[in-house]
């Protein structure tokens, strides 16, 4: 049992008291803290690496400090390659084309009248990643279908979902009908695989008290593993894949690359959807491609790779978390703005966690709290360099804004950055001290720290669309549906990392602190961890139902999630990104789907 709490905290960094049960750093944002059932707070020293010393000058003084390095590998991606990329698919050439498709995918809408065909159809639009072609198409023929209800578990399951992820009010009551008198689903359920399927994804969208959906979701996995060996190959990859991560949870580009080929393989599809789902994504590359030779031009203009060598070189990883919150050809300005971001984010995020001295990253965090030119001058060299670019790239996303939109957002990045590296500064003097936090003091800063809630900011005034001060201000003090995003984030990636983060000893994460908090095996912790990462997903599904933020947000606040878990499902997939995340960028980006 878990309890979420607000907290609220002091406008300043503070350290408590001195004890022996807590290390607490605070800063001030608001706070929703995922409780264990038992709490124990514990201390515990954590080995530090020291391969080498230098001497740097900070604030006149000569002192000689330890540098730690992460040993990242070098990129894989040389900017060269970067611009040199090319494909013959271009709206030039194709657009045409591409519009006669989209015409007669929306007539296919349209002539669809029986229900389960309909639900079949949206879904396999979304699937092949067309479906963003058709929002208000979907939407018009959703509405008309609802709330038609079948009694067939595949259709009614399906049905669920889709409405459920559209914004629809719908009830788990509908799937009443399958439990028998005692309450349980029937047993003639069990050998139905493409129902028990349905059930099993449908469950994803659950809200906390919908027991049925639970109970739905361990009878169909159950039952799922049981069918597997009887299954042919491609129903038992399919299935495979579902148990290991459900459809809601996976990042849509690269859930359309991998459907496209099944899809193919179906002896019922739609020769029509078929080619405008590999046209389209063949043109959404072209976008991708260009907008990734403006971004190797800026950074290598920017100099981290020479100035920064402790730092991650990551153009096309960073790139992948935009692509994977906004993923839509017509917001360029926001993936490469919101790629700049993610640069800039991760060498700061490294200084802190790796390079700067404590003495250091205290002049650099109130150096972005001061936010002015004049600050740079009790700086070192090296901090000089990130923090004039962190100045330069958030002031001209503030002047674009009120250029285009008369809006002034520098209050709100300017927040976004200091609660940034306020939250990245409770985390180092927790390793300089030694100090393990409990689970609660963990959490409460690490939905910060892994970026999410700046990210969402910097995102949301880069999209280009009506810019609403009340979202502004409800950004700023802390949406409910971005904490849970950001928390899913954060333990997706201590789910990647911290194996190689513990073996160089850095700072404990949700893994270390809750094993030493209730004394437990590093299996038992990740279960643990895997299960408050469900828990979030619930409630941000009920998040997502009130419909109290921009539907932009909503969206972009799922796909970040989304895209933690896709990048950090095999491991570190930014620090060590030469596997799994290597294929995926050259599909996502490199190479085109045969056409």
């Amino acid at each position: 049992m878990f309890m979420r709490l607000p907290l609220s905290f002091p406008m300043e960094m503070t350290i408590s008291s001195a004890s022996s049960t807590s290390c607490c750093l605070t800063l001030n944002c608001p706070r929703r803290v995922v409780w264990p059932q038992h709490r124990r707070s514990s201390k515990q020293s954590l080995p530090i690496i020291l391969p080498f010393m230098i001497v740097s000058k900070s604030n006149e003084l000569q002192q000689v400090h330890p540098r730690r390095s992460a040993q990242y590998h070098p990129s894989i991606w040389d900017l060269k390659l970067i611009e040199s990329l090319s494909t013959p698919y271009t709206y030039e050439f194709y657009g045409t084309r591409l519009e006669e498709l989209k015409r007669n995918a929306k007539c296919l809408l349209r002539s669809t009248k029986d229900p389960c065909a309909l639900l079949n159809l949206v879904c396999t639009m979304q699937q092949i990643g067309v479906g963003y072609h058709f929002e208000k198409e979907i939407e018009e023929a959703l509405a008309l279908l609802y709330p038609n209800l079948t009694t067939n578990l595949h259709t009614t399951a399906l049905q669920f979902r889709v409405l459920r992820q559209h914004g629809f009010s719908i009830t788990s009551d509908v799937f009443d009908k399958f439990r028998s008198c005692d309450g349980r689903f029937m047993d003639s359920l069990s050998s139905d695989m493409e129902g028990l399927l349905s059930l099993y994804e449908a469950s994803h969208l659950a809200m906390h008290g919908e027991n049925i959906l639970e109970e739905g979701r361990i009878f169909s996995i159950k039952n799922l593993k049981s069918l597997m060996r009887k299954l042919d190959s491609d129903s038992a990859k399919q299935v495979k894949q579902s148990l290991e991560i459900p459809l809601y949870w996976r990042m849509p580009r690269v859930e359309a690359r991998s459907f496209i080929d099944v899809y193919q393989r179906d002896m019922a599809k739609n020769l029509t959807l078929l080619e405008l789902a590999k046209l389209d994504y063949n043109l959404v590359q072209y976008v991708y491609q260009q907008e990734l030779k403006e971004l190797s031009r800026w950074w290598r203009d920017l100099g981290f790779k020479d100035k920064l060598p402790f730092s991650r070189d990551r153009l096309m990883e960073n790139y992948l978390w935009a692509m994977g919150m906004i993923f839509e050809p017509l917001f360029s300005k926001c993936r490469i703005g919101l790629t700049k971001f993610v640069c800039i984010l991760s060498a700061i995020d490294d200084m802190y966690d790796i390079y700067g001295s404590l003495d250091e990253l205290e002049c650099f965090t109130d150096a972005v709290d001061r936010w002015e030119m004049e600050a740079m001058e009790d700086l070192p060299e090296y901090m000089r360099i990130c923090y004039l670019a962190m100045l330069n790239f958030a002031n001209e996303v503030v002047f674009d804004v009120l250029k285009d939109h008369g809006v002034n957002t520098f209050p709100y990045i300017k927040e976004a950055w200091a609660n940034l590296c306020r939250s990245y500064l409770v985390e180092r003097r927790w390793f300089s001290s030694g100090c393990t936090p409990t689970m609660n003091e963990y959490l409460e800063n690490a939905w910060i720290s892994v970026g999410g809630p700046s990210a969402i900011v910097h995102a949301y005034v880069l999209l280009g669309c009506t810019i609403s001060r009340d979202a502004l201000d409800c950004l700023k003090r802390g949406s409910e549906i971005i904490y849970w995003a950001s928390l899913i984030t954060r333990l997706s990636d201590d789910l990647g990392t911290s194996e190689a983060e513990s073996k160089r000893g850095d700072v404990a994460k949700s893994i270390e602190c809750y094993m030493v908090q209730e004394s437990v095996s590093k299996e038992e912790a990740q279960d643990h961890i895997r299960g408050l990462i469900s828990y979030s997903w619930r409630k941000m599904n009920e998040e997502s139902a009130k419909n109290s933020m921009p539907k932009s947000i909503v969206n972009m606040s799922i796909n970040m999630a989304r895209t933690a878990q896709f990048l950090f499902q095999n491991g570190d997939g930014i620090g060590t990104s030469t596997g799994v995340i290597k294929d995926h960028l050259t599909s996502l980006i490199v190479k085109p789907i045969p056409y």
